[in-house]
């Protein structure tokens, strides 16, 4: 008996909804207290901790176990029924649009909205954001190019282990390998719940099951436009997460020198209706 377009779809979003809640513990942890930054620049956090390498492991199996139904899902996703309901055609081409570009342009927009109204805590937001979907693209560009793998399209949904080294490099057809798209999406919801669980450390449980619902209805957009695979997205799902939480987290506990002078950075009157950039903080 054939399996519903529901039921398959139910397993991956419940698949990367079991690997976020087994990581709810460290993505979106506030950052660290001022006596704690105070200690961390004697003694360096370590870049990864034995928690990220459990979530980094259920990732991985999240990834695996989707090799099996990378063929089913795809060819449920196209068939005729799944392709001529108006609400999914819609929907899907929404999200995926405020993945990518989107995820820049609203990025962009609030850093700059929280620096010309001194808003600190909506440029955080949107600057953390920002590098953490630059970070999470870039890492996914080199994945893509490597594997080569071909996208569900170039095989009508028949071959998802076709993969040839490097060709991804040029060749958009083979850029299947991790999702793009996917990548961005989780890299900022795990930005924004790491971020706003600085400010009230209870958001987590609010902000992020909507951040990543989203993220997660984007990488399935993905797969409904025929472009990507069931691994594709939760392999893009597992880099955005550990970009955004990252970033927010270093960022916090070990301001770059960007960080200090785009966070810090405002527009201030300088008389007779001119503007002027002002900059404030603590020389070294």
């Amino acid at each position: 008996m054939r399996v519903s377009v529901r039921r398959e779809l139910t397993r991956l979003s419940t698949a990367i909804c079991l690997i976020l809640c087994a990581a709810r513990d460290v993505v979106g942890q506030p950052a660290l207290p001022p006596k704690a930054k105070a200690d961390s620049a004697k003694t360096p956090a370590p870049l990864f901790t034995k928690k990220d390498f459990l979530v980094a492991g259920g990732f991985t199996v999240g990834m695996v176990a989707m090799f099996p139904f990378d063929e089913r899902l795809a060819k449920h996703l196209t068939n005729h029924g799944a392709q001529a309901n108006n609400f999914f055609k819609n929907a899907s081409t929404g999200v995926e649009w405020i993945a990518s570009p989107g995820s820049y342009v609203i990025g962009g927009t609030m850093y700059a909205v929280g620096r010309l109204g001194h808003f600190d805590r909506v440029a955080d937001l949107g600057w953390h954001g920002t590098e953490a979907v630059l970070v999470a693209d870039v890492l996914t560009y080199m994945l893509k190019g490597i594997n080569g793998r071909s996208r569900p399209f170039v095989s009508n949904d028949t071959n998802p282990r076709d993969y040839k080294l490097f060709r991804g490099f040029g060749d958009g057809t083979r850029q299947s390998f991790p999702s793009g798209h996917s990548t961005s999406a989780f890299a900022a919801a795990a930005a924004v719940t790491a971020e706003t669980g600085t400010w009230w450390p209870k958001s987590k449980w609010v902000i992020g099951p909507l951040m990543y619902g989203g993220a997660t209805m984007v990488g399935l957009s993905r797969m409904y436009h025929n472009k990507h695979w069931a691994s594709d997205v939760v392999l893009g799902a597992a880099i955005g997460t550990f970009s955004g939480w990252k970033m927010v987290q270093y960022s916090h506990a070990h301001p770059t020198p960007l960080d200090k002078a785009l966070l810090h950075v405002s527009v201030v009157p300088a008389g007779e209706g001119q503007w002027a950039l002002a900059w404030s903080g603590t020389l070294p």
